[in-house]
């Protein structure tokens, strides 16, 4: 994998100037994914890509960082381009000071949290003819908070709504994901996550909150749904708020976990989705349902169609797995782009103005009706792992 930095030099002229950060003819095919790196201070940056080759036709998919999802395939004849445009949010830990971001020991080699914007390219031939990178400081950026099922999954077959609900946003809108496996809002707010997104902050930006599958193992005194949860969930909203920000819960995403009849889904979440929902209420938070959407999209699979959006793959599917892989809670990338879908719905539903800002071919979607799992076509970026992530 080949990684291009620009001089120290030119990147503080340019940053200082507010130009371009860079502008490179890349003129780069291949037959397997590649991918291209600048060094970059924090911010939202955008990303015009011109797609294609002189030599041959080609079908390119664009991600960045880790693995966040811009664009489906884009086909180009031989000789012929195409210009794509996205905002990408770049962060590192340090927040200010000698105060940093608590990282987990795998999220060191994440490409969400180093120094670098970050940009990947795959599909069947993919082709780039040109990147361009400049700041784009007057977009609105949306952050994540959340646990596996929201985090940038740095490693396929695992995959996560935050990184896929990136494809849905036109350019006016950056999405900068903060989420980690295993988390709770306890370890969230501990880790000072938070403390860097309200570094990073301006009036009218966007802070979304899904958490409730890792609070509810919490089992000291003083946790439960009704307790520090709720408390917790009240500081996202009062620090948010006080920031010139504006706060939405989500509520937590069913696990694939089917009652005896073998066609409902089990609440296993206990009272942590109507605990978010009486904060939301109290406190005047606009709530997406995820917990009852999700649950309506497992239940339209069926028991045995549902575990397609899941981690559930036989033996030998990917490099060195011996055993087949069985995860009833973490999203293979079809799951994880569902999901998004039922995030942009309920964005709509809540009346958040982000949904004019949906790309034009956006259709609405109903979870009681999902995809077909077949048409849904995913082509893989580099690196895989058997690792399950943290959190259950």
């Amino acid at each position: 994998m080949r990684k291009m930095l620009v001089s120290v030099a030119l990147l503080a002229a340019t940053c200082v100037q507010a130009q371009t950060v860079v502008d490179t003819v890349l003129n780069r095919a291949g037959s397997a994914p590649f991918s291209y790196a600048v060094a970059v201070p924090d911010g939202n940056y955008r990303v015009t890509v011109t797609l294609g080759s002189k030599k041959r036709a080609a079908q390119t998919v664009v991600r960045a960082e880790s693995r966040r999802h811009y664009t489906d395939v884009v086909t180009t004849r031989k000789g012929r381009f195409q210009e794509v445009t996205f905002v990408v949010n770049k962060h590192q830990p340090l927040i200010e000071g000698d105060r940093v971001v608590k990282l987990k020991p795998r999220e060191l080699t994440y490409k969400n949290w180093d120094d670098s914007l970050s940009l990947s390219f795959c599909g069947p031939a993919p082709a780039v003819q040109r990147i361009r990178i400049e700041p784009a400081n007057d977009v609105t950026t949306v952050f994540l908070c959340g646990n596996s099922t929201v985090v940038d999954q740095e490693n396929e077959p695992w995959a996560s709504w935050g990184q896929m609900i990136t494809r849905w946003f036109t350019p006016e809108v950056a999405v900068a994901n903060y989420a980690e496996s295993g988390l709770s809002c306890t370890t969230f707010l501990a880790q000072l996550r938070l403390d860097k997104i309200l570094s990073q902050l301006k009036q009218g930006d966007y802070v979304i909150v899904e958490f409730g599958h890792n609070d509810e193992k919490e089992k000291k005194p003083g946790d439960g749904a009704w307790y520090s949860y709720s408390r917790n969930l009240k500081i996202f909203a009062d620090r948010v708020r006080a920031a010139g920000g504006h706060i939405i819960f989500c509520t937590p995403t069913a696990r694939r976990f089917f009652n005896p009849d073998h066609k409902t889904i089990q609440n296993t979440h206990g009272d942590y989705p109507e605990a978010m929902k009486t904060v939301a209420g109290r406190e005047a938070v606009p709530v997406i349902d995820l917990t009852r959407m999700s649950t309506a999209f497992y239940e339209a699979l069926g028991e045995e169609g549902s575990k397609r959006s899941l981690v559930h793959y036989p033996a030998n599917t990917f490099p060195d797995q011996n055993q087949p892989l069985a995860d009833n809670t973490h999203f293979n990338p079809f799951g994880a782009w569902e999901v998004a879908k039922m995030v942009v719905m309920g964005l709509k539903q809540i009346g958040c103005p982000l949904a004019a800002c949906l790309r034009s071919d956006w259709q609405d979607f109903d979870p009681q009706q999902p995809d077909d799992a077949d048409a849904f076509v995913w082509h893989m970026s580099t690196g895989s792992s058997l690792t399950k992530p943290d959190g259950n």
